[in-house]
């Protein structure tokens, strides 16, 4: 099982006050799980960090795997946008998290669903995890 870490979830890890995302992090690690993030998610994170967070961020995404944002995926983001874009109000970056997802054939974790109507994405979910 292979899974891309959205966002949101890599904030929650980082803020260390949500317990059920903490102990899915932890099951997932203790399991050898892969656990993939997007170049998007790398930039997000970092964009907002201080500089006191630099040390966890970076102990955070080490033994994580990131994915190559390559024509194909781009591609397929595109083909998300001009079918989501108007009737979701997709966004460039979640288009690109999705699709990312989708090449790698990943189960994408995220808490935002609203964000992916995608219907060929896969969502990691707690029951994932056993």
């Amino acid at each position: 099982m292979k899974i891309l870490i959205d966002s949101d979830i890599l904030i929650e890890i980082l803020r260390g006050r949500n317990e059920a995302v903490l102990t899915q992090w932890i099951a997932l690690a203790e399991a050898g799980t892969a656990i993939l993030y997007s170049p998007i998610s790398a930039a997000e994170i970092w964009g907002g960090a201080f500089p006191h967070e630099h040390a966890l961020i970076a102990r955070i995404f080490r033994p994580l795997h990131c994915v190559a944002d390559d024509a194909e995926t781009g591609k397929k983001a595109g083909d998300f946008l001009r079918q989501f874009q108007k009737s979701h109000g997709l966004k460039l970056g979640d288009a690109m998290i999705a699709s990312a997802s989708v090449q790698n054939h990943a189960l994408l974790w995220t808490r935002n669903r609203k964000h992916f109507p995608m219907p060929e994405l896969t969502f990691f979910t707690q029951n994932d995890a056993k």
